[in-house]
């Protein structure tokens, strides 16, 4: 086989979770000697979780061919992309996600958090954006307390934890204090959090996630208008009531021209810790079945654990502190279908500096 045959061969294959091409999420290059192969494969998503799942399959397909594998150069490279019109990405974060949902309680927040941080384990530099003004819970979620630091009084360093940047108001603020404001002043503070932040400490963001308020108000419409936003995820619970609500804000985001990367059904199932036995407590399908009828992936489904409530009561959540556990996985499951979505979304367009594009 010469090179060209093998590339050809290679961009057909699918990643088993989530199931795509790798030619769909990036390219690959190859050079044959004697049946040898050295491939070189760079695709626009974080590969921490992806690296041997992907050589092992590369490795199997080329010796069906009768040809070895001689060297395999596996790279990430993530890109900016597309955002809305008349927008175009910030020169320190190349693709920023809101996380939102229709109504509170679904575990938006503590998803938004796990989300970020399973994207950090997998490789990405990730920063997350507590855009929830009146309530912001970010700052516990993280174990953050303290001040930042503002180096010339104009801008903010973004506070880190667990390999991640975070910024919120509940950091600037006394934790007992209310955010009693009208609109334009939550919306005001919401884009000063977001500009003034030194995100990346010198080096350009993959992925900034923003934990929005529930709801379809004030700060959703800012987000849209004058944030340059990648994509959005839609977190609900299985529950007919949830998503009822849920596909109040999917709408909103259509209507606004953010893209819709998938949706997340948290708490699907919970398992007794005694006994084992498994109870879809809120009902089940609904996540699923809404995906369906609005043609956008159901990223993944999360389940109601109490160490996920424990875990992100003290400081430390559970992709943190329980890597290897199912919940852990899980996010890490969640945020890579993620990273796949976005990645097969058009770039965005020049002039755009190159350290943006990956």
């Amino acid at each position: 086989m010469n090179a060209t045959s093998i590339e050809t061969l290679l961009s057909s294959l699918v990643l088993p979770a989530p199931p795509v091409e790798l030619s769909r999420i990036g390219r690959i290059r190859a050079a044959v000697t004697e049946g040898r192969a050295a491939v070189e494969i760079v695709l626009g998503v974080p590969l921490e979780g992806l690296r041997a799942p992907i050589e092992a399959m590369v490795r199997e397909r080329l010796e069906r061919e009768g040809v070895s594998l001689s060297r395999l150069d596996l790279q990430s490279r993530i890109a900016a992309h597309e955002v809305q019109p008349k927008l175009a990405p910030l020169a320190d974060i190349r693709n920023i996600i809101a996380v939102g949902s229709g109504k509170g309680g679904v575990g938006k927040s503590t998803t938004a958090v796990n989300l970020a941080l399973a994207l950090a384990a997998e490789g990405a530099r990730v920063g997350l954006l507590d855009a929830d003004i009146y309530g912001p819970s970010v700052p516990a979620m993280l174990g953050l307390s303290g001040r930042p630091d503002s180096p010339d009084g104009k801008s903010i360093e973004p506070m880190r934890a667990h390999g991640i940047e975070a910024m919120s108001i509940g950091l600037l603020v006394d934790q007992d204090t209310p955010m009693i404001w009208r609109g334009p002043m939550a919306t005001s503070a919401l884009t000063q959090l977001l500009e003034q932040t030194r995100w990346g400490g010198g080096e350009v963001l993959d992925y900034l996630i923003v934990d929005l308020p529930p709801g379809t108000g004030d700060i959703q419409l800012t987000l849209s208008q004058k944030i340059p936003v990648a994509g959005a995820v839609i977190v609900t619970t299985p529950q007919e009531i949830a998503t009822l609500d849920a596909r109040k804000a999917l709408k909103m985001f259509e209507k606004v021209e953010v893209p819709v990367l998938g949706l997340i059904e948290n708490m699907a199932v919970h398992v007794c810790s005694n006994c084992g036995h498994a109870e879809h407590i809120f009902g089940s399908g609904g996540g699923r079945g809404m995906a369906e009828r609005y043609g956008v992936p159901l990223l993944g489904s999360l389940p109601l654990d109490v160490g996920i409530r424990e875990q992100g009561d003290a400081g430390v959540p559970v992709v943190a502190s329980s890597p290897d556990s199912a919940a852990a996985q899980a996010y890490r499951a969640a945020a890579r279908a993620l990273a796949v979505q976005l990645a097969q979304r058009p770039r965005a367009a020049l002039p755009i500096p190159a350290s943006l594009l990956g």
